[in-house]
């Protein structure tokens, strides 16, 4: 692990890379963009002021951090994919399916695809690098077809631990994942329809309200859970500071550990992957792992890694090839 300290703001790097040799950008990833397009589409429905509920608003600002955070942060990318604590496989399922929620592939294709860009990070062969040019890192890289990520072989070499477990296997190979996200938009919307009902509202009126929350609570939030996720991928690789000298070009971008509540310490992340701490310093809030200590004093957490000590110790002038 190569750890030289710096702490200015650092500009984007003048370094291009161009496409992973295994993207034919003639053929389009269909069921990525058609699904990405509709929910962005039915989340514009918010603008509506037929749409507006406070109750909706909220729901969508809570199931960022619910649904994203939990489900995405804590579930897919600390848990399973770099196995940086273990929970109760109940609790584990139960956030997996928070994950499912936010429309970010299953947990088997998350845990590859993030594992190889770790293999290659912002190198040629690296899934999704911002070096490419934004818009690639940010979204479009899941839009086109990539032979490298072709699903039997990218599980063969990536995720073989995660699809061991029964659970993971059926999300893959049955319609357990279309039949999660078909009911969570059930639970939204029928929810909002008996309490307007129950408040004493008419059946327009319920319908009005339950529409309301499926819009904001489902298409809204993931729309935000989606561009927050992949702001890690794109600005954490391009704006930001750098505590370590890692070998590609991750930052620590404040903004985006804000909005992702403590996945935007990129830089600390790629310099020790497995620690479920992301946040190194005082001043790098990391909610996600403050909800991580929480479990393991309770017991719903063990086997919790912290970042290695060769990185905490040092001075951090002393910082250098380790």
């Amino acid at each position: 692990m190569s750890s030289r300290h710096s702490t200015a703001w650092q500009r984007p790097t003048t370094r291009h890379l161009p496409l992973p040799t295994a993207v034919d950008r003639r053929r389009v990833v269909w069921s990525y963009a058609i699904t990405v397009g509709l929910y962005h589409l039915a989340a514009l429905l918010a603008v509506l002021p037929w749409l507006f509920s406070w109750t909706g608003l909220v729901l969508a600002i809570v199931g960022v951090y619910v649904f994203g955070g939990l489900g995405i942060n804590l579930c897919y990318h600390r848990l399973l994919t770099h196995r940086g604590l273990t929970c109760p496989k109940w609790l584990e399922h139960g956030f997996a399916v928070l994950g499912v929620c936010s429309m970010q592939d299953t947990p088997g294709r998350w845990v590859a695809v993030h594992r190889r860009h770790h293999e290659y990070s912002d190198r040629q062969e690296d899934p999704h690098s911002p070096l490419v040019n934004f818009l690639w890192g940010h979204v479009g890289w899941m839009l086109v077809d990539n032979r490298d990520l072709t699903r039997l072989g990218i599980y063969e070499r990536y995720a073989k631990d995660v699809l061991r477990d029964p659970f993971y296997r059926r999300l893959e190979r049955t319609l357990l994942y279309p039949i999660i996200i078909l009911a969570s938009w059930a639970v939204y919307f029928l929810g909002g329809f008996a309490a307007s009902l129950l408040s004493g509202g008419s059946v327009a009126d319920a319908a009005r309200f339950g529409a309301s929350v499926l819009i904001w609570g489902v298409f809204v939030r993931t729309v935000l859970v989606w561009h927050i996720t992949w702001s890690v991928n794109s600005a954490a690789h391009l704006w930001g500071y750098r505590n370590y000298e890692t070998g590609e070009q991750s930052r620590n971008n404040w903004f985006v550990a804000i909005l992702t509540s403590g996945e935007g310490w990129h830089n600390n992340h790629h310099a020790d992957p497995r620690s479920a701490r992301h946040g190194h310093r005082r001043a790098e809030i990391d909610l996600i792992f403050m909800l991580v200590q929480i479990l393991e004093s309770v017991g719903l957490a063990w086997d919790v890694r912290r970042p290695d000590q060769r990185l905490a110790e040092l001075p951090s002038h002393k910082k250098r090839n380790l």
